[in-house]
């Protein structure tokens, strides 16, 4: 019946007269929006609905497990044995100690590579029993000095550390962490902890997590919590410990404690040695390095265990730049993996059933790819649309209502004093949505930029001292008008003019007040899209 209007309408649209062409395009649009578009965008509406639900039935089964941890105290400390280890016999002595080695891979990162270097050489743990080795891929030779000079003055304190200059430049971290590996002077190692260059890890750190593989020999990994120095540096800082207080809290604790495996967070934590190798070593073919090995090692039956009172400072990314680069890699990332290792998982003989589903649906397809990509479809493409076409009907007030219950509810459990800026959060991950999908759906589709690397920009303490001046590139100054049109993203801008235009038109013409979130969600993608948010430096 439609096609037959639609024809009938432009039989009579070519055979009419020119006064009669607006009645005529009003009947095709007529036709159209009843015959396509309605049925288009009510079937789009139904498939953010089903992926809405999974969602909430995700964050359903997340918090009922951390009750369940909570009232029955099965968490990592309780249900493995993790004594310390006993240094009262003296003919043993520093024998009872396993070998361990500390890995820091380095790249260009001058403005923090005294605070890790630091902070491990300061490790309590037997001297002639810690191995630090520092993985340096500098591309900048005057930086290449300095981190060696720092490596040279611990080692005339007694410290066994080692300076590794990288010797092939492919391959990134997991290239680093493998040819480090690869030298003699490691192979008496049982252990290796991994720190990036902005991790400091207390003194006690390994007097805690090494217990756990001694004396569990089924352990492959101990991850340590990330606690975050510069938290309160901005608002784009607490905006990314919102979610990341969540992540270890939540997503990381039910991992562990349920399934005794999750993704490895790539640094601060430390590996079985054996684990690495039964597992293939480290794998460069994807930027997940360290989601990649973990998965790996838990299908040959490794446990993974998560310790959520072990936490180590880091650095947040504190320019807007810098975030979104960490945020393309995190993204692309894991999506790009899970296309090349989903048939292992269901091959594998060592998993259960219930592992394999948690691994792909609840671990790889809810949270690493239906969750964002969800997100931007529904607040930025669906429901503003439904704004236009009213014949779609949709619970608005819920669609705003319930995010912001949820997160509240998440924020009180891992960042209860962040809950003021709850409303802030939804309103920056809807904004940053279409980032992220991007980055998704190249790690999906295997796209040429699905394996680029850019590493994260520190600051350290620099950002806080202008007159240090060590932030500032060696390269000549930008113009402003080259950094401004580097800070420009057009697709976010572009999202809201559209999502403006639908609050403007649901001010106008509808009768519920949604045109005020859109026009909230409106400024927030300018923002976004002029990159004012997070801290403005030099060349940035």
């Amino acid at each position: 019946m439609a096609e037959f209007s639609v024809k009938n309408l432009a039989a009579e649209w070519l055979m009419g007269t020119a006064a009669d062409m607006p009645a005529q395009f009003g009947h095709v649009w007529v036709v159209i929006r009843a015959s396509f578009l309605v049925p288009l965008l009510r079937f789009s509406l139904y498939i953010c609905l089903v992926s809405s639900t999974m969602l909430f039935l995700e964050w359903v089964y997340i918090g009922a497990v951390l009750i369940y941890v909570k009232i029955s105290g099965r968490n990592s400390e309780n249900i493995y044995k993790c004594e310390p280890i006993s240094e009262e016999d003296s003919e043993i002595g520093a024998a009872a100690f396993p070998m361990v080695l500390v890995q820091i891979p380095l790249c260009n990162e001058k403005e923090v590579y005294k605070l890790s270097i630091g902070a491990a050489c300061n490790l309590s743990w037997p001297a002639d029993r810690l191995l630090i080795q520092v993985i340096d891929g500098s591309s900048d030779s005057s930086i290449r000095d300095m981190i060696e000079k720092e490596c040279m003055k611990w080692l005339s304190k007694g410290v066994n550390i080692k300076y590794q200059m990288r010797l092939t430049k492919g391959g990134y971290k997991a290239g680093a962490l493998k040819e480090g590996s690869g030298y003699d002077y490691v192979k008496e190692c049982e252990h290796v902890v991994i720190f990036d260059s902005d991790f400091q890890p207390g003194p006690d750190f390994l007097r805690r997590a090494v217990p756990f593989l001694v004396h569990n020999p089924e352990i492959g990994l101990v991850q340590a919590r990330w606690r975050f120095v510069n938290a309160d540096e901005c608002l784009l800082t607490r905006l990314q410990e919102i979610s990341l207080d969540y992540h270890f809290m939540a997503e990381q604790e039910v991992g562990s404690s349920a399934h005794a495996f999750f993704g490895f967070n790539g640094s601060a934590g430390i590996w079985r040695i054996a684990a690495i190798n039964e597992a293939g070593g480290w794998d460069d073919r994807t930027t997940s390095e360290d989601m990649d090995l973990a998965i790996r090692a838990g299908l040959l039956g490794w446990k993974l265990v998560y310790v959520g009172t072990l936490q180590v400072n880091s650095e947040l990314p504190s320019t807007f730049k810098a975030f979104r680069s960490q945020q393309h890699r995190w993204f692309c990332g894991p999506t790009n993996l899970f296309r090349k290792i989903v048939m292992d998982i269901f091959k594998s003989k060592k998993v259960s059933l219930w592992n394999k589903v948690y691994m792909i649906y609840n671990f790889f397809v809810v949270r690493k790819i239906i969750g964002h990509t969800c997100v931007f479809f529904s607040y930025c493409v669906v429901l503003p649309l439904t704004v236009l076409l009213p014949e779609v009907d949709v619970p608005k007030a819920g669609a705003v209502f319930v995010p912001c219950i949820i997160g509240a509810v998440n924020s009180i459990y891992a960042t209860p004093r962040s809950l003021h800026l709850i409303f802030l959060w939804i309103l920056f991950e809807s904004a940053m949505s279409f980032h992220r999908t991007k980055a998704i759906f190249t790690g999906l589709l295997g796209s040429k930029n699905a394996n680029q690397w850019v590493v994260t920009q520190k600051h350290g303490d620099a950002a806080e001292n202008k007159a240090n001046n060590i932030i500032e590139s060696t390269a000549p100054k930008e113009s402003r008008f080259k950094i401004l049109r580097n800070r420009i993203l057009l697709p976010e801008l572009g999202i809201a003019v559209f999502v403006s235009l639908s609050g403007c038109y649901g001010f106008l013409y509808s009768k519920d007040y949604y045109f005020i979130y859109l026009f909230i969600q409106a400024i927030t993608l300018t923002m976004v899209g002029f990159g004012f948010i997070g801290k403005i430096l030099p060349n940035y």
